[in-house]
Formats: C-alpha cells, sequence, structure tokens
C-alpha cells in the first residue's frame, strides 16, 4: 500500500495536546504525531521566579508502525503538525542511534543535547546509609517537606508556603533563614505505576559547595518512599556533559537505564530573548 491511500487525520478532545493520526484501511492507525507545550525537566522545573527559564517550544511526539516505515508517512505527520505549530521551535527526544534519531535529521533538526536515563531501585537502596546520609548536619540549613498535586504556574517558594495534601508529588527542599537554598521534586506518574519521575537536584546560587543537592535528594528518596509505599523505583534524567549532577546520582546508587537525544528545529526566530537559566547540583 502507498502513502496516497494513507488518510492524516486530527484526533480532537485531547486538553492541551494536539494529535493527529496517520489512518490506512479499515482504521488502522500506521503512525501518531502530537505537540504539546514543553514541560521542563531537571533544573528547570519549579525554579525560584527569578531564575525560571522560559520556552518557546512545542515538544513533538512522532512515531510510525515498523511495517509502515518508509512511505512518507512521518514526514505527512510533520507537515500536518508544522502547519499547526505557532511556536517557533519544535523539541524532539528521540532513543540514540534509533529511527527517530535518521528522522530528525533527515528532516534538518539539529541536536542540541545527549542525555542521560538513570533509575534507582529502592531494593538496592542502603536504608541505613540513607538515614545518616539526612540526618547529618548542615549549619545553617533545614530540611522542608511538601506533598500535593503541582499546580500550573506555581514555584518552589510557593509551594513550601502551602499545605501539604494527598498527591503526586514530593518536594524536599534546604530552607535558611526562610530563604530557598536546593530543593529536589520527585512525581509519581500513575498509582498504577511503581516508578517516580525525579526533577532536580538544584541548588541556587550563593548556597553551592556545601552539598545541598546530595543531602535534599537523599532526604527526597527517603520521604517520597514513606508517603508512596508502593513505589519501587525513581527515574532521573540528566544531560550527559553535567559531570556533577552524574557523580552525585552514581553515589546515591543510579545506574542507567538508557541515553536519548534532544533535537530542535527552528521554524521563526522567538519574539524575545531567553531569561537566564539557572541551577546546580552541588
Amino acid at each position: 500500500m502507498n502513502e496516497c491511500s494513507i488518510d492524516i487525520v486530527a484526533v480532537p478532545d485531547h486538553p492541551g495536546v494536539r494529535w493527529w493520526q496517520a489512518v490506512a484501511s479499515h482504521s488502522f492507525v500506521a503512525g501518531v504525531a502530537g505537540l504539546r507545550p514543553t514541560r521542563s525537566l531537571g533544573h528547570d522545573l519549579l525554579l525560584p521566579a527569578a531564575i525560571a527559564r522560559t520556552t518557546d517550544a512545542a515538544e513533538l511526539t512522532l512515531y510510525v508502525e515498523p511495517q509502515w516505515r518508509r512511505r512518507g508517512i512521518g514526514s505527512r505527520l510533520l507537515a500536518a503538525a508544522l502547519a499547526q505549530t505557532t511556536e517557533p521551535r519544535l523539541i524532539a527526544h528521540v532513543a540514540a542511534d534509533s529511527p527517530g534519531e535518521a528522522f530528525c535529521l533527515w528532516h534538518d533538526f539539529r541536536h542540541t543535547r545527549s542525555l542521560r536515563h538513570d533509575l534507582l531501585a529502592y531494593c538496592n537502596v542502603h536504608h541505613a546509609w540513607l538515614g545518616e546520609l539526612v540526618d547529618a548536619e548542615h549549619p545553617g540549613y533545614r530540611l522542608t517537606h511538601w506533598t500535593g498535586d503541582l499546580p500550573a504556574e506555581l514555584r518552589v517558594e510557593e509551594l513550601l508556603r502551602s499545605p501539604s495534601l494527598p498527591g503526586e508529588a514530593v518536594l524536599t527542599a534546604a530552607d535558611a533563614d526562610g530563604h530557598l537554598a536546593a530543593y529536589a521534586v520527585a512525581v509519581v506518574s500513575a498509582p498504577a505505576r511503581p516508578r517516580a519521575r525525579q526533577y532536580g537536584p538544584a541548588v541556587l546560587p550563593g548556597h553551592r559547595g556545601r552539598r545541598l543537592g546530595r543531602w535534599v535528594n537523599a532526604a527526597l528518596i527517603q520521604r517520597l518512599r514513606e508517603v508512596h509505599p508502593n513505589l519501587e523505583e525513581i527515574e532521573t534524567v540528566t544531560a550527559e556533559d553535567d559531570s556533577r549532577l552524574l557523580a552525585l546520582r552514581e553515589d546515591l546508587g543510579f545506574g542507567l537505564l538508557r541515553r536519548t537525544r534532544r533535537y530542535e528545529l527552528v521554524l521563526r526566530q522567538p519574539t524575545r530573548p531567553p531569561a537566564a537559566h539557572g541551577g546546580d547540583a552541588r
């Protein structure tokens, strides 16, 4: 069957996400593409407002069933997404050395970052050692915690001032005389999944070099299991060139899960310059 027998159909009723399907005969879905607002990972998630980074990009998800590849279906799905894109940039995350990476290069996406996904299994955690890390003194700092569902457009300081409630997120922070010094947060994607996604740790300027990142990360690992006792694993994403954060992950027991690469397609120049980027794992 050739590409002309494929219909590219917009899929409604997905709030916040634009979806298209490549539909073959008998309503078989040969491929899908989606656009959604970028959700920051790592140090960008919930950064204090003063150093938060804004983005003018949409994140592209595109997949074609293996038996339908090399027929132009992916290109047609991409064209449908581009026709509806108002953002100046598209971002795609693909597995390293995968067909998705070859597709990005063919369509002039530019490689911007290599990412490492690591996993920590609670069955491998030495809880007594973890407790020692959490109980270690850091003069001038104290640990604080928050749990709940992450609201839109709020920052770490605001969450820490709000009451904790049952929810998908656990936030651990280091406080210095009422001022945020460092934090890490983890989100449990669904009650049925025994895995959480961790963001950070990030240490704010003026508080680095005091092992606060290791401290709040250890406290988050401990606190997360207390709040979600059925949790079995924590996944993290780290830039391959962030040697400090990779060393911290390894020290806490995280191990390599997979590698992905980030690609970017610039459609037009942004109308405003990006704000300063911040965050550090130390």
